[in-house]
């Protein structure tokens, strides 16, 4: 076995153009004859005679892209099932028990109703409605203010 056929690449190689007339991509490698595309680099942003893509955009105003606003987590009232009866729960409880994240306990959390509870719980975060319809109907107290 020969060397080259060890050492196969998986990558194919890249096109080897301007090595000659009769390797098919010689001359003019490819480019065909003459104009702005077959002398030299054209800047990405000129589509030609049009507006550039750059001056079609809307302005914006601060520093590059606009903020993105920053939702809370929603959470359903079953994953609070694995708490005690009458627990606090609060952020810093979803946590401990691995059912937020560090990126969560900055954006937040609130509790949807998607799901039943089994336990009473006192909830200090934000809370859907028909969760805390849910969690006062368990003998649950919701103190978000």
């Amino acid at each position: 076995m020969k060397l080259h056929q060890v050492l196969k690449s998986k990558r194919r190689s890249n096109k080897r153009i301007g090595r000659g007339v009769g390797s098919g991509k010689g001359k003019t490698a490819g480019r065909g004859t003459k104009g702005q595309k077959a002398r030299g680099k054209i800047p990405v942003g000129l589509p030609g005679a049009g507006l550039p893509t750059f001056k079609k955009l809307p302005k914006r105003v601060g520093l590059g892209n606009r903020r993105v606003s920053v939702k809370p987590k929603p959470i359903t009232l079953s994953k609070l099932n694995i708490f005690k009866k009458n627990s606090l729960v609060d952020l810093e409880q979803l946590f401990k028990v691995n059912i937020i994240d560090k990126e969560d306990l900055a954006k937040g959390v609130k509790i949807l109703a998607d799901g039943g509870l089994t336990v009473s719980l006192v909830v200090k975060l934000p809370v859907s409605k028909k969760a805390k319809m849910e969690i006062e109907h368990k003998g649950g107290k919701v103190e978000y203010a």
